[in-house]
């Protein structure tokens, strides 16, 4: 019903930035939340940043002041620009996108590697 499709991805270096895109398609008319989250191996799905359809926008300690959430509502994307990277921000990352309270999607996951 629901599509989302991520991009940016890639091998960095420390300090070094990068920029995830993710676009949803489907038919659908609005999205109330979206956002990112992040798998490192051997760690749990963590929220990395939301933000929701009049912009408020919510971030996790580690990536405060580093990273940036934005979206554009009429290409129902969002954006994730990720400044000052470090090698622990290596993890697998997921779009999110919930439309109610109940129902929501994932994107596949995009891999971002930070090493030297």
């Amino acid at each position: 019903q629901v599509q989302l499709v991520e991009s940016g991805g890639g091998l960095v270096q420390p300090g070094e930035s990068l920029r995830l895109s993710c676009a949803a398609s489907g038919g659908i008319f609005s999205i109330y939340v979206m956002g990112w989250y992040r798998q490192a191996p051997g760690k749990q799905r963590e929220l990395v940043a939301t933000i929701t359809s009049g912009g408020r926008t919510n971030y996790a300690d580690s990536v405060k002041g580093r990273f940036s959430i934005s979206r554009d509502n009429a290409k129902k994307t969002v954006y994730l620009q990720m400044n000052s990277l470090r090698p622990e921000d290596t993890a697998v990352y997921y779009c999110n996108a919930r439309l109610t309270d109940t129902v929501g999607y994932w994107g596949q996951g995009t891999q971002v590697t930070v090493s030297s």
